[in-house]
């Protein structure tokens, strides 16, 4: 992109503000061209944007230089409140433009008004909870007096759940600011008139598919939509597009019925029909549920949604006119009884589109039911209406075939990373190893590990698909390690990853959880290990039924383009900054025996590659030794 254009000088500008005076990155300066293009052109774009590319500035400039309103949906709240709190302020400012924006997040993560009210006047509802809620309630309320935004992001410690649930409501339980004595003051409904008001939202995507498949508007009109980390896209979707049915609803559901009905008839039943649910799903735990349904479920859920209308009349039954705060209250349990009627009457009536499977634990088993087919939906929903534009560090290899992009209508580019990965990164693919699913396998990772490790000085950051393969493998290297071994069960995340990082020489083992959003750049992190191919689990009901479809191609439609980028993203921990050193160690031999592996390796940055651990030893010594 020449600096000569409009979003060249305004990238420029933005790159010069930065301190230090930012770097300049082809990758990036490509990639702000093309979603420019994209919103002129009304064409959608999906764009890999490798680590290190700068990809939030090189979108958030055509949004900020273009026409909106547009709506910016990232992966999680943390990347949602760095994008307002730090990045567009500083571009806004760099470019002297009167932009608006705002932070747009579910009803959940506001502290709601009305239910602090009820809680503060209620002693008798209080004494219900914990004494260390209660006292973490007056914290929140006292938090709530100067805080402008309600918005727990803000608050300086964390609330246990059972202390913010009791005053947060979700929306589909929220009557919205017309119906609630404290609309007037509501901290979600003033972050909605904020949202209103910008030209640009930045919201996370679960909400941002929560918009796309609510009967009610959600998000303001847009033109263009950015999603970050679209590579999880599929899986938002499935989320928001289906529904999910366990006990704890009707649990919850009782509770809200006792808060206006002290002396509720009809909150036990309900409470009983949730513990029928639980033991009519537990046979059926990690399985697809047949069609039609067998008739002891069909049964219990036609008896749920009875006992369900018979709790809605209960509380209608309530004058509206009702002393205290018992109106709003009424208002929540009739609205959230009418959203578990609707989900009951759905899941008894799933579609042939649609796949209905239980997880979730043995003690809390969930009804799921999810479209099998996304692009229809996406094309209704977003494709004909919103300028999309998709990214990502790791692009699944057909993410436009998957969500229903036209070949025609997207553009799909591949911008690089600027991070040199042949000079300062090797692949070690264990070619020696045994087949993971063969005997033997178990012993023969413990002892490639013992020897990577100590040549990395420990400094390792140890990837496993599942918790037993991670319990194990530290049970067994703590007492062969003269290094520190962490785990996913030590801590919580973020002490963990401050730990690993701080203790030079320390590891840490992880699961699936730490394939991603774990950034310890620098002499902390030489060592990535990778026990095996992540490849999904054969038995997931909602990805059998998309093999189903996809008949002889679901290997290499659903299996291989999700192993792909669950591996891009497992090894994209070690290369952070530019002067980043390691090895990526995958001691699974099919990464270099199966016929597939060049979708695998392709799918990687270019490292360059060996299979021999005798060079990856020597590297990762002559790292730790300052070589």
């Amino acid at each position: 992109m020449s600096e000569d254009t409009a979003l060249g000088r305004a990238l420029e500008t933005a790159v010069s503000s930065l301190d230090g005076g930012g770097e300049r990155r082809p990758g990036q300066r490509e990639m702000c061209e093309a979603v420019g293009e994209a919103m002129e052109s009304g064409r959608h774009l999906v764009v890999a944007a490798g680590t290190g590319t700068g990809k939030s500035l090189a979108y958030l400039v055509p949004l900020v230089m273009g026409e909106g309103p547009s709506v910016v949906a990232t992966a999680t709240k943390t990347l949602q409140d760095q994008l307002v709190d730090k990045d567009l302020p500083q571009l806004v400012e760099a470019l002297g433009l009167p932009v608006r924006y705002a932070v747009l997040k579910g009803r959940s993560n506001y502290l709601c008004v009305q239910r602090l009210a009820e809680h503060l006047e209620d002693k008798q509802q209080s004494l219900g909870i914990a004494e260390g809620p209660r006292a973490e309630i007056s914290r929140l309320a006292q938090w709530a007096r100067r805080t402008d935004t309600g918005d727990r992001a803000e608050l300086d410690f964390e609330p246990s759940p059972a202390a913010w649930d009791a005053l947060s409501v979700s929306g589909r339980e929220c009557p919205g600011a017309q119906r609630c004595p404290s609309g007037s003051s509501c901290f979600a409904e003033k972050a909605r008139h904020r949202a209103d008001a910008a030209d640009i939202v930045v919201v996370n995507t679960h909400l941002y598919c929560l918009h796309l498949f609510s009967d009610t508007q959600i998000l303001p009109g847009h033109n263009t939509v950015v999603i970050d980390e679209a590579h999880g896209l599929e899986d938002i979707v499935s989320d928001t597009a289906g529904l999910s049915l366990t006990g704890g609803r009707f649990d919850e559901l009782a509770r809200a019925v006792r808060a206006v009905v002290s002396e509720s008839a009809a909150a036990g039943d309900l409470e009983d029909a949730g513990v029928r649910l639980r033991e009519a799903l537990a046979p059926f735990r990690d399985k697809p549920l047949p069609a039609p349904l067998p008739d002891g479920l069909q049964d219990v859920a036609v008896v749920a949604r009875g006992r369900v209308e018979q709790a809605a009349a209960e509380l209608r039954a309530v004058p509206d006119g009702a002393p205290g705060d018992t109106g709003a209250r009424k208002l929540r349990a009739v609205l959230a009884a009418g959203a578990l009627m609707d989900d009951l009457a759905r899941a008894v009536e799933a579609q042939q589109t649609e796949v209905a499977w239980v997880s979730g634990s043995e003690s809390s088993p969930a009804w799921r039911i999810a479209p099998v087919e996304l692009g229809g939906l996406l094309g209704e929903r977003l494709w004909e209406h919103t300028t999309a534009v998709l990214t990502s560090a790791t692009i699944p290899m057909n993410l436009g075939e998957t969500l229903g992009l036209a070949p025609d209508g997207h553009k799909a580019i591949d911008v690089g990373s600027p991070f040199d990965y042949e000079a300062n990164a090797l692949l070690y693919c264990a070619k020696h190893m045994p087949d993971p699913r063969k005997p033997g396998y178990e012993a023969a990772l413990h002892e490639e590990l013992t020897a990577l490790i100590n040549a990395a000085g420990g400094r390792t950051l140890a990837l496993f698909t599942s918790y037993r393969a991670m319990d194990r493998a530290a049970e067994v290297l703590r007492p062969r390690l003269d290094f520190e071994v962490y785990t996913q069960r030590d801590l919580p995340k973020p002490e963990l990853l401050r730990r690993f990082a701080a203790e030079t020489e320390s590891c840490l083992f992880a699961t699936m959880g730490m394939w991603q959003g774990v950034d310890v750049p620098g002499e902390s992190l030489s060592l990535v290990t990778i026990d095996r191919l992540p490849f999904p689990r054969p038995d997931d009901p909602l990805l059998d039924a998309r093999r189903e479809r996809c008949g002889g191609d679901a290997f290499r439609l659903v299996d291989l383009p999700r192993a792909a980028t669950r591996l891009a993203q497992g090894a994209g921990r070690l290369i952070r900054r530019g002067d980043d050193r390691g090895v990526v160690a995958v001691l699974d031999s099919r990464m270099a025996r199966a016929r597939y592996r060049w979708a695998l390796v392709d799918a990687l940055p270019p490292f360059d590659r060996t299979a021999e651990r005798d060079r990856a030893v020597s590297l990762l010594r002559a790292i730790r030794d300052g070589g």
